[in-house]
């Protein structure tokens, strides 16, 4: 198989996992992807992003943290008015993000928003009206849905949105290097909700700002791995000439 046919197989079987193995990923794999997306183009090779990579305990320390911040935030809203109001004055589980995770999606995205989410709930078997089965998947993302790696990654807040693009340039390099060797993933933006975690466990610069986290390691066998939500064909990717 040439290194086009390849390229393209794993662009199109790469899928995001939500459910993984506890099986430990070896160094020299995890050395190799990130040696791999390092080779990431960027603008004006500034490289503007780093990555705080979390295994072992670090990794365990970092999902509690992160379910005790989810949880405090459910049971503060939970509480309605007052718990809102609560964590606007800085309750424990308010969000500390660099960017907010939560604004309303523009019109012409939400269908597709809502058919992935609708798709995926369906594919776990959760009504859409059971509030406590949705809040318990949307918490296994503070899990790192089980994976034995959490990465995060920062950008360097002076190049402003570019900074970001290179990030999901980087991003991509990592999950297709991770594909090429039999790993899943699965980029989480729910983890830039809180800022706090990460930057307990690493040292972050202080020009560089939390853009999104990503799982990865090896994806288990459950029915929520096979969810294929589809992607649009290119007619309608292109800009038709004026």
């Amino acid at each position: 198989m040439d290194d086009s046919a390849v390229l393209s197989r794993l662009l199109r079987q790469r899928r995001s996992a939500r459910d993984f193995l506890p099986d430990p990923v070896p160094p020299d794999v995890l050395e190799a992807i990130l040696a791999d997306a390092a080779q990431s183009p960027s603008w004006s090779n500034t490289q503007p992003y780093r990555i705080g990579v979390a295994t072992g305990e670090l990794r365990d320390r970092l999902a509690r943290e992160y379910c005790e911040a989810y949880d405090a935030s459910q049971e503060a809203l939970g509480r309605g008015l007052s718990g809102k109001l609560a964590l606007a004055l800085g309750a424990k589980g308010r969000p500390d993000g660099d960017f907010s995770t939560h604004f309303p999606y523009p019109k012409d995205l939400l269908p597709r928003r809502r058919a992935t989410g609708f798709g995926l709930y369906e594919r776990l078997g959760i009504a859409r009206g059971d509030m406590e089965a949705r809040g318990r998947q949307m918490r296994r993302n503070f899990e790192f849905f089980g994976a034995p790696v959490a990465m995060f990654v920062f950008v360097h807040r002076g190049l402003r949105e570019f900074s970001v693009l290179d990030a999901g340039i980087l991003l991509q390099s990592i999950m297709l290097s991770a594909a090429a060797r039999g790993l899943a993933t699965c980029a989480q933006g729910a983890l830039a909700t809180w800022a706090g975690p990460p930057r307990r466990a690493f040292a972050v610069p202080a020009e560089y700002r939390l853009a999104c986290g990503l799982a990865l390691g090896y994806a288990s066998q459950h029915r929520v791995n096979t969810f294929d939500p589809g992607r649009l064909p290119v007619s309608e990717l292109l800009l038709a000439p004026r």
